[in-house]
């Protein structure tokens, strides 16, 4: 039996670098050694503060999640090819109900935290197609559709996405991507409007889609420049670090 609050609903969040570590409570001190390791070893300092943002994150919704302080969060990772503590799947110590996952891309990251597993991708919308990389990664029957899509770079990061929230969620491995078929999934969504005041790039909503018994959420950030994916078992609860952890809707819906 498992001590301590019972989880709430799926959480996951998206933000930029800067606007995570810029929230209260989002202290470095917080990483364990062995993270403070791993962030020293970049080179740029970008990548640094990726890193850190995202292990950061994934503590807050953690600690949102289960209604205690981020410093109580007992997270760790494990590696169960080299059994090393300092990569692999993250994970709370004390709570092996609780499900985690992170993810980070050049300056921005998500996270997420849930009763149940749950997988979260974020990737760069001006990232580049390696062809190489589709025919690895991609099932016959998608790579045709993104061969006939007036944006193919744009459809495989779609697929993408899914596939490798998929992963984190322990779907698929990386050597069998191209066995997980989500053709029959629509690769368009559905805008959600031109906000008043200006021009500015369409936001869209996040839309969830079934896939075998997991729910598949993803959905374009333009103002972080970033597409979002999220696997899970649970409908989710999304937001961005841009409002407090405690104010995201109790439905899923994009915020801030």
């Amino acid at each position: 039996m498992v001590d301590g609050p019972t989880p709430g609903a799926p959480l996951a969040v998206v933000a930029t670098s800067a606007e995570v570590l810029a929230l209260p409570g989002a202290d470095e001190g917080l990483l364990t050694a062995a993270e403070l390791g791993r962030a020293a070893a970049f080179r740029r300092e970008q990548d640094r503060l990726d890193f850190v943002a995202a292990h950061l994150l994934v503590r807050l919704c953690a600690a949102r999640l289960l209604g205690i302080p981020p410093r109580r969060v007992a997270f760790a990772q494990h590696c169960p090819d080299c059994d090393r503590p300092a990569h692999g799947r993250p994970l709370l110590t004390d709570r092996p109900d609780v499900h985690l996952s992170l993810s980070h891309t050049a300056g921005v990251v998500a996270a997420a935290a849930a009763p149940s597993p749950v997988g979260v991708d974020v990737e760069r919308l001006d990232q580049a197609r390696a062809a190489v990389v589709e025919d690895r990664v991609l099932a016959a029957a998608e790579a045709a559709l993104v061969r006939g899509r007036p944006d193919p770079g744009a459809a495989f990061l779609r697929l993408w996405v899914r596939k490798e929230s998929l992963i984190k969620i322990g779907r698929a491995g990386l050597d069998t991507l191209a066995e997980l078929d989500l053709s029959a999934l629509p690769l368009d969504e559905p805008a959600g409007g031109t906000p008043p005041g200006g021009p500015r790039p369409v936001e869209h909503r996040p839309v969830e889609h079934r896939f075998e018994d997991y729910r598949l959420l993803d959905w374009t950030d333009t103002r972080r420049g970033v597409l979002v994916g999220v696997a899970s078992r649970a409908p989710v609860r999304l937001g961005t670090a841009a409002v407090p952890l405690s104010d995201l809707p109790t439905r899923a819906g994009a915020s801030g």
